[in-house]
Protein backbone atom coordinates (compact mmCIF):
# COMPACT_ATOMS: atom_id res chain seq x y z
CA UNK A 1 0.00 0.00 0.00
CA UNK A 2 1.78 3.51 -1.15
CA UNK A 3 1.37 6.56 1.82
CA UNK A 4 1.21 9.63 -0.06
CA UNK A 5 2.07 12.45 2.43
CA UNK A 6 1.26 16.08 1.60
CA UNK A 7 3.39 18.81 2.82
CA UNK A 8 2.71 22.25 2.90
CA UNK A 9 1.38 25.20 5.23
CA UNK A 10 -2.18 24.59 5.39
CA UNK A 11 -3.00 27.83 3.35
CA UNK A 12 -1.14 26.19 0.57
CA UNK A 13 -3.17 23.36 0.90
CA UNK A 14 -6.32 24.57 1.13
CA UNK A 15 -5.25 26.71 -2.40
CA UNK A 16 -3.90 23.95 -3.96
CA UNK A 17 -5.46 20.86 -3.30
CA UNK A 18 -9.18 20.51 -4.32
CA UNK A 19 -11.61 17.55 -3.25
CA UNK A 20 -11.36 16.36 -7.11
CA UNK A 21 -7.00 16.29 -6.60
CA UNK A 22 -7.66 14.60 -3.02
CA UNK A 23 -10.22 11.44 -4.39
CA UNK A 24 -7.76 11.03 -6.95
CA UNK A 25 -4.53 10.50 -4.41
CA UNK A 26 -6.73 8.31 -2.43
CA UNK A 27 -7.34 6.37 -5.34
CA UNK A 28 -3.49 6.23 -5.84
CA UNK A 29 -2.98 5.06 -2.25
CA UNK A 30 -5.61 3.45 -1.44
CA UNK A 31 -7.13 6.01 0.65
CA UNK A 32 -3.60 6.56 2.39
CA UNK A 33 -3.09 10.76 1.94
CA UNK A 34 -2.78 13.26 5.04
CA UNK A 35 -1.77 16.53 5.18
CA UNK A 36 1.00 17.71 7.61
CA UNK A 37 1.94 21.90 7.73
CA UNK A 38 4.82 20.96 9.03
CA UNK A 39 8.02 18.33 8.20
CA UNK A 40 8.74 17.41 11.92
CA UNK A 41 4.94 16.61 12.58
CA UNK A 42 5.10 13.87 9.55
CA UNK A 43 8.47 12.40 10.92
CA UNK A 44 7.18 11.69 14.36
CA UNK A 45 4.51 10.21 13.23
CA UNK A 46 4.49 6.78 13.26
CA UNK A 47 2.57 5.48 10.25
CA UNK A 48 3.22 8.21 7.64
CA UNK A 49 6.66 8.80 8.51
CA UNK A 50 6.78 5.16 5.90
CA UNK A 51 5.17 7.24 3.29
CA UNK A 52 6.74 6.70 -0.20
CA UNK A 53 5.98 9.91 -1.82
CA UNK A 54 5.76 13.33 -0.63
CA UNK A 55 3.88 16.43 -2.26
CA UNK A 56 5.19 19.64 -1.22
CA UNK A 57 4.41 23.68 -2.38
CA UNK A 58 5.32 26.96 -1.48
CA UNK A 59 5.94 27.55 2.03
CA UNK A 60 6.41 23.46 2.74
CA UNK A 61 9.26 22.72 5.18
CA UNK A 62 12.62 22.19 4.27
CA UNK A 63 14.53 18.65 3.42
CA UNK A 64 17.86 18.34 5.33
CA UNK A 65 19.95 14.73 5.06
CA UNK A 66 18.28 14.30 8.46
CA UNK A 67 15.56 13.07 6.25
CA UNK A 68 17.37 9.83 5.05
CA UNK A 69 16.78 8.36 8.54
CA UNK A 70 13.53 10.13 8.90
CA UNK A 71 11.72 9.33 6.42
CA UNK A 72 13.14 5.67 5.44
CA UNK A 73 11.30 4.88 2.52
CA UNK A 74 10.69 7.88 0.82
CA UNK A 75 11.34 7.84 -3.10
CA UNK A 76 9.84 10.73 -4.70
CA UNK A 77 9.55 14.34 -3.57
CA UNK A 78 6.77 15.80 -6.10
CA UNK A 79 7.03 19.57 -5.93
CA UNK A 80 3.30 21.23 -6.69
CA UNK A 81 5.57 24.53 -7.96
CA UNK A 82 8.49 25.84 -9.54
CA UNK A 83 11.73 26.27 -7.40
CA UNK A 84 13.82 23.73 -5.64
CA UNK A 85 16.89 24.21 -4.27
CA UNK A 86 15.95 26.23 -1.30
CA UNK A 87 13.62 23.55 -0.23
CA UNK A 88 15.47 20.23 -0.57
CA UNK A 89 19.34 19.02 0.12
CA UNK A 90 21.19 17.95 -2.74
CA UNK A 91 22.19 15.22 -1.02
CA UNK A 92 18.77 13.25 -0.88
CA UNK A 93 19.22 13.07 -4.40
CA UNK A 94 22.37 11.28 -4.62
CA UNK A 95 21.04 8.98 -2.01
CA UNK A 96 18.41 7.99 -4.77
CA UNK A 97 15.11 9.81 -3.77
CA UNK A 98 13.70 10.98 -6.92
CA UNK A 99 12.23 14.65 -7.84
CA UNK A 100 9.71 16.12 -9.78
CA UNK A 101 8.22 19.57 -10.07
CA UNK A 102 5.48 21.62 -11.49
CA UNK A 103 7.64 24.39 -13.05
CA UNK A 104 6.75 23.32 -16.40
CA UNK A 105 2.80 24.15 -15.40
CA UNK A 106 3.85 27.22 -13.26
CA UNK A 107 6.06 28.50 -16.42
CA UNK A 108 2.38 28.78 -18.50
CA UNK A 109 1.11 31.73 -16.82
CA UNK A 110 4.44 33.65 -16.49
CA UNK A 111 4.99 33.27 -20.54
CA UNK A 112 1.28 34.15 -20.78
CA UNK A 113 1.73 37.43 -18.30
CA UNK A 114 4.98 38.65 -20.92
CA UNK A 115 2.90 37.96 -24.03
CA UNK A 116 0.34 40.46 -23.08
CA UNK A 117 2.72 42.70 -21.81
CA UNK A 118 4.34 42.67 -25.50
CA UNK A 119 1.30 42.87 -27.33
CA UNK A 120 0.11 45.78 -25.31
CA UNK A 121 2.95 47.20 -25.44
CA UNK A 122 3.58 47.05 -28.86
CA UNK A 123 0.24 48.68 -29.72
CA UNK A 124 1.02 51.37 -26.87
CA UNK A 125 -2.04 50.58 -24.51
CA UNK A 126 -0.93 51.95 -21.82
CA UNK A 127 -0.36 54.84 -23.46
CA UNK A 128 -3.85 55.06 -24.81
CA UNK A 129 -5.23 54.00 -21.35
CA UNK A 130 -4.33 57.42 -20.14
CA UNK A 131 -4.26 59.66 -23.12
CA UNK A 132 -7.64 59.08 -24.45
CA UNK A 133 -8.77 59.65 -21.07
CA UNK A 134 -7.26 63.13 -20.83
CA UNK A 135 -7.86 64.35 -24.77
CA UNK A 136 -10.32 62.52 -26.37
CA UNK A 137 -10.84 64.50 -28.90
CA UNK A 138 -7.12 63.72 -30.16
CA UNK A 139 -8.36 60.48 -31.16
CA UNK A 140 -9.10 58.70 -34.20
CA UNK A 141 -5.46 57.97 -35.01
CA UNK A 142 -5.64 56.45 -38.24
CA UNK A 143 -3.59 58.61 -41.26
CA UNK A 144 -0.99 59.92 -38.30
CA UNK A 145 1.72 58.76 -39.48
CA UNK A 146 3.59 59.76 -35.64
CA UNK A 147 2.47 56.43 -34.36
CA UNK A 148 3.24 54.72 -37.73
CA UNK A 149 5.84 52.43 -35.46
CA UNK A 150 3.38 50.94 -33.57
CA UNK A 151 1.76 47.59 -34.14
CA UNK A 152 3.02 43.47 -33.63
CA UNK A 153 4.60 42.93 -36.40
CA UNK A 154 8.17 43.40 -37.61
CA UNK A 155 9.39 44.17 -33.52
CA UNK A 156 12.50 42.12 -32.11
CA UNK A 157 11.95 40.73 -28.80
CA UNK A 158 14.80 39.07 -26.62
CA UNK A 159 14.71 36.28 -24.61
CA UNK A 160 17.11 36.08 -21.60
CA UNK A 161 17.38 32.22 -20.99
CA UNK A 162 15.74 29.03 -21.70
CA UNK A 163 14.20 28.41 -19.04
CA UNK A 164 10.52 26.51 -19.39
CA UNK A 165 9.00 30.16 -19.26
CA UNK A 166 11.70 31.23 -22.05
CA UNK A 167 10.62 28.19 -24.55
CA UNK A 168 7.06 28.42 -23.69
CA UNK A 169 7.67 32.00 -23.92
CA UNK A 170 8.97 31.50 -27.29
CA UNK A 171 6.07 28.92 -28.44
CA UNK A 172 3.61 31.41 -27.94
CA UNK A 173 5.35 34.41 -30.23
CA UNK A 174 5.72 31.74 -32.93
CA UNK A 175 1.97 32.86 -34.05
CA UNK A 176 3.27 36.61 -34.59
CA UNK A 177 5.10 37.84 -37.19
CA UNK A 178 7.77 38.98 -34.42
CA UNK A 179 11.57 38.47 -34.40
CA UNK A 180 12.93 36.06 -31.54
CA UNK A 181 16.64 36.51 -30.03
CA UNK A 182 17.51 34.31 -27.41
CA UNK A 183 20.66 34.97 -25.62
CA UNK A 184 21.61 31.37 -23.38
CA UNK A 185 25.17 29.92 -23.10
CA UNK A 186 24.62 26.42 -21.82
CA UNK A 187 21.78 25.75 -25.50
CA UNK A 188 22.98 25.34 -28.66
CA UNK A 189 22.15 27.72 -31.59
CA UNK A 190 20.62 24.57 -33.50
CA UNK A 191 18.55 23.90 -30.27
CA UNK A 192 17.67 27.61 -29.74
CA UNK A 193 16.63 27.54 -33.74
CA UNK A 194 14.23 24.56 -32.74
CA UNK A 195 12.66 27.17 -30.58
CA UNK A 196 11.88 29.62 -33.00
CA UNK A 197 14.84 31.83 -32.09
CA UNK A 198 18.08 32.96 -32.90
CA UNK A 199 21.18 32.37 -30.66
CA UNK A 200 22.93 35.73 -29.96
CA UNK A 201 25.46 37.29 -26.85
CA UNK A 202 23.30 39.05 -24.26
CA UNK A 203 25.30 42.46 -25.28
CA UNK A 204 23.91 41.82 -29.20
CA UNK A 205 20.35 40.96 -27.80
CA UNK A 206 20.29 44.41 -25.74
CA UNK A 207 20.95 46.08 -28.99
CA UNK A 208 18.02 45.07 -31.26
CA UNK A 209 15.55 44.03 -29.05
CA UNK A 210 12.64 46.21 -28.77
CA UNK A 211 11.42 44.45 -26.15
CA UNK A 212 13.77 42.46 -23.59
CA UNK A 213 12.10 39.60 -21.19
CA UNK A 214 14.28 38.40 -18.26
CA UNK A 215 13.28 34.74 -17.79
CA UNK A 216 16.70 32.75 -16.28
CA UNK A 217 17.29 31.51 -13.19
CA UNK A 218 18.72 33.79 -9.73
CA UNK A 219 22.54 32.08 -9.56
CA UNK A 220 25.58 33.46 -8.57
CA UNK A 221 26.27 34.45 -12.13
CA UNK A 222 22.99 35.70 -12.77
CA UNK A 223 22.70 37.70 -9.80
CA UNK A 224 23.07 41.39 -10.95
CA UNK A 225 23.44 40.55 -14.94
CA UNK A 226 21.60 43.65 -16.16
CA UNK A 227 23.57 46.33 -14.71
CA UNK A 228 24.81 50.07 -15.98
CA UNK A 229 26.69 48.72 -19.07
CA UNK A 230 24.10 46.04 -20.19
CA UNK A 231 21.24 48.95 -20.07
CA UNK A 232 23.51 51.54 -21.97
CA UNK A 233 23.12 48.78 -24.80
CA UNK A 234 19.37 49.05 -24.69
CA UNK A 235 17.48 50.53 -27.64
CA UNK A 236 16.00 53.74 -26.76
CA UNK A 237 12.16 53.25 -25.82
CA UNK A 238 12.85 49.72 -25.10
CA UNK A 239 10.95 47.84 -22.42
CA UNK A 240 12.67 45.38 -20.40
CA UNK A 241 10.46 42.93 -18.82
CA UNK A 242 11.32 40.95 -15.47
CA UNK A 243 9.22 37.83 -14.12
CA UNK A 244 12.28 36.22 -13.13
CA UNK A 245 14.00 37.25 -9.81
CA UNK A 246 14.87 41.44 -8.47
CA UNK A 247 18.35 40.67 -7.72
CA UNK A 248 18.83 39.59 -11.18
CA UNK A 249 18.70 43.47 -11.99
CA UNK A 250 21.05 46.62 -10.60
CA UNK A 251 18.26 48.47 -9.65
CA UNK A 252 20.03 51.53 -8.76
CA UNK A 253 21.09 51.32 -12.54
CA UNK A 254 17.55 50.82 -13.86
CA UNK A 255 16.13 53.46 -11.42
CA UNK A 256 18.65 55.99 -13.38
CA UNK A 257 17.49 54.87 -17.02
CA UNK A 258 13.78 54.73 -16.06
CA UNK A 259 14.12 58.30 -14.80
CA UNK A 260 15.78 59.93 -17.69
CA UNK A 261 13.03 57.98 -19.65
CA UNK A 262 15.10 56.50 -21.98
CA UNK A 263 13.79 52.78 -21.45
CA UNK A 264 10.45 51.23 -20.00
CA UNK A 265 10.17 48.67 -18.02
CA UNK A 266 7.22 45.68 -16.30
CA UNK A 267 8.80 44.41 -13.11
CA UNK A 268 6.54 41.53 -11.51
CA UNK A 269 9.94 40.78 -9.27
CA UNK A 270 11.84 43.64 -7.47
CA UNK A 271 14.71 44.06 -5.40
CA UNK A 272 13.58 44.43 -2.52
CA UNK A 273 10.04 42.45 -2.93
CA UNK A 274 7.93 44.44 -1.66
CA UNK A 275 9.64 47.84 -2.54
CA UNK A 276 8.98 49.82 0.17
CA UNK A 277 6.42 52.78 0.67
CA UNK A 278 8.67 55.51 -0.38
CA UNK A 279 10.50 53.82 -3.44
CA UNK A 280 11.16 56.26 -6.19
CA UNK A 281 9.92 53.20 -8.82
CA UNK A 282 6.35 53.98 -7.28
CA UNK A 283 6.49 57.54 -8.61
CA UNK A 284 7.03 56.26 -12.38
CA UNK A 285 4.95 56.44 -14.91
CA UNK A 286 7.03 54.40 -17.30
CA UNK A 287 7.66 51.41 -15.11
CA UNK A 288 4.64 48.95 -14.85
CA UNK A 289 4.62 46.94 -11.08
CA UNK A 290 2.37 44.12 -10.21
CA UNK A 291 3.22 41.94 -7.03
CA UNK A 292 5.01 38.88 -8.12
CA UNK A 293 1.22 37.80 -10.05
CA UNK A 294 3.17 36.51 -13.06
CA UNK A 295 3.09 32.76 -11.60
CA UNK A 296 -0.07 30.77 -11.04
CA UNK A 297 -2.93 32.36 -9.28
CA UNK A 298 -6.67 31.26 -8.65
CA UNK A 299 -7.21 28.01 -10.95
CA UNK A 300 -4.43 28.07 -12.30
CA UNK A 301 -2.78 26.95 -8.86
CA UNK A 302 -4.59 23.67 -10.09
CA UNK A 303 -2.73 22.95 -13.27
CA UNK A 304 0.40 22.10 -10.31
CA UNK A 305 -1.53 20.05 -8.66
CA UNK A 306 -2.44 18.33 -11.59
CA UNK A 307 1.02 17.85 -13.25
CA UNK A 308 1.83 16.48 -9.53
CA UNK A 309 -0.55 13.78 -10.10
CA UNK A 310 0.20 12.77 -13.28
CA UNK A 311 3.76 12.48 -12.25
CA UNK A 312 3.09 10.29 -9.12
CA UNK A 313 0.70 8.26 -11.58
CA UNK A 314 3.55 7.44 -13.79
CA UNK A 315 5.83 6.56 -10.97
CA UNK A 316 4.24 4.19 -9.74
CA UNK A 317 2.94 2.25 -12.76
CA UNK A 318 6.30 2.63 -14.59
CA UNK A 319 8.96 4.45 -12.54
CA UNK A 320 9.36 7.71 -14.70
CA UNK A 321 8.66 10.95 -14.53
CA UNK A 322 8.50 13.76 -17.17
CA UNK A 323 9.75 16.66 -15.57
CA UNK A 324 12.53 14.97 -12.67
CA UNK A 325 14.94 17.11 -11.51
CA UNK A 326 18.49 15.26 -11.98
CA UNK A 327 21.58 15.87 -9.89
CA UNK A 328 23.55 16.85 -12.41
CA UNK A 329 21.24 19.89 -13.47
CA UNK A 330 20.79 20.93 -10.01
CA UNK A 331 23.17 23.77 -10.01
CA UNK A 332 21.29 25.72 -12.45
CA UNK A 333 17.58 24.77 -11.95
CA UNK A 334 15.79 27.75 -10.62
Amino acid sequence: MTKIAILMPESTYQRQITPAHLRDLEAIADDTVRHFSDIESLQIDPEMAQAEVVITGWGSSRFSAACLDRLPNLRLIAHGAGTLRFLIDPVLLEHGIRVTSSAAANAIPVAEFTLSWILRWNKMLPFWETAYKQSPDSFPLRGNNKFAHIGNINKTIGIIGASKVGRHLLQLLQSFDMECLLADPFVSASDIAKLGASKVELSELLERSDIVSLNAPLLKETRGMIGTAELARMKDGALLINTARGPMIDHDALLRELQSERLSAVLDVTDPEPLPDDSPFLALDNVFLTPHVAGSLGTEIHRMTDSVISEIKLFLDKGELRHEVRLENWATAA
